[in-house]
């Protein structure tokens, strides 16, 4: 969809009647022939729209789709969403946001899929990403702080994705899993891919992944233990668009907070309140050993506080944690 498309949509979703082909010509300054050659776009790409001789065009149904003309007018964050960039299918979002980060593209920008045929979780996961239910996208952050602090990133989209979700669909039963899931009654709902470019003491662009199970009314047999979906929970559709705003317009406060402050310490109330691990029995996966214990909590820099069987508390800054059997008795 070129801009002049994208323009005249957002002027029929801002008008609830009809809108003349003359007010179309005078205000994006073309022909009557050109007018109707973008509604036919627009008919293409699937909005249904009304046309009668005499009152114009009025916009009757659109798409769904999680595409810049139908976002905007859901955002209230002042930069993030500033730049969308929509694909009907990618490889993933990620890769795409991260070319972008390099060319320049600036903090805020977002890259959104219809769905993706290389989508990736963590530890190299593959993160399946059917068409038309499910909200893919990956945002550009370019934060002024040392690398360090980076890994705290997934902990601070986890509580923004929450507070949407809260706000978004009141009732649901939504815990924030360490370091970066959302779960739903123990299964998986979204999950968190934070990769970046940086120099020990600069951070040149961090890309955030966020992958969110939304319509999906049936999932692989292989993940139906494990994965759920806005839909299955709560037993109707959810508009795609409106979410993927209602994230954008939480994050970003919390974003813009973050640095000014050192750690994580001005949301760990909330972690705390709404964490799926707290004081649990948990094994941590790491890359070459488990640890096992219970948690005591999450620290100011975002590392799990668990305490093993003898007694200490130990800081772990990064695994895949699972809950022990012990947990669920």
């Amino acid at each position: 969809m070129n801009d002049v498309t994208a323009q005249i949509l957002v002027r029929l979703m801002m008008t609830p009647d009809f809108l003349s082909g003359e007010s179309l010509c005078r205000e994006f300054g073309i022909t009557r022939s050109a007018v109707w050659k973008h509604i036919r776009l627009l008919r293409s790409e699937g909005y249904h729209l009304d046309a009668v001789t005499g009152r114009g065009y009025r916009l009757s149904g659109l798409t769904g789709r999680p595409v810049e003309a139908e976002v905007r007018p859901f955002l209230t964050a002042r930069n993030f969403g500033c730049k969308l960039v929509y694909h009907t299918v990618t490889v993933s979002t990620n890769i795409l946001a991260k070319v972008l980060a390099v060319e320049g593209s600036p903090e805020g920008t977002v890259v959104v899929a219809d769905s993706q045929s290389g989508g990736r979780g963590r530890m190299g996961r593959i993160w399946v990403s059917p068409p038309g239910v499910n909200l893919y996208f990956s945002l550009i952050l370019r934060p002024a702080v040392p690398s360090v602090r980076v890994p705290q990133l997934p902990l601070l989209v986890a509580v923004a994705i929450h507070q949407a979700l809260s706000k978004f669909s009141p009732g649901l039963e939504a815990t924030i899993k360490w370091p970066n899931d959302i779960l739903v009654h123990g299964r998986k709902l979204c999950g968190v891919l934070c990769e970046m470019q940086s120099e020990p003491d600069l951070t040149h662009f961090v890309v955030t992944g966020i992958g969110i199970n939304v319509n999906q009314s049936e999932l692989p047999p292989l993940l139906q233990e494990s994965a759920t979906s806005l839909f299955l929970e709560r037993g109707h559709l959810f508009s795609r668009p409106e979410l993927l705003a209602s994230i954008l317009n939480h994050f970003e406060p919390l974003y813009d907070a973050w640095l000014l402050e050192e750690d994580l310490g001005f949301i760990l109330p909330y972690l705390e309140e709404h964490s799926l691990l707290h004081a649990k029995e948990v094994t941590i996966d790491q890359m070459n050993r488990s640890i096992s214990g219970t948690v005591r909590g999450i620290s100011r820099y975002g590392e799990l506080k668990l305490e093993n069987t003898e007694g200490e508390t130990i800081l772990v800054s990064s695994g895949e944690a699972h809950l022990r059997k012990a947990a669920f008795s």
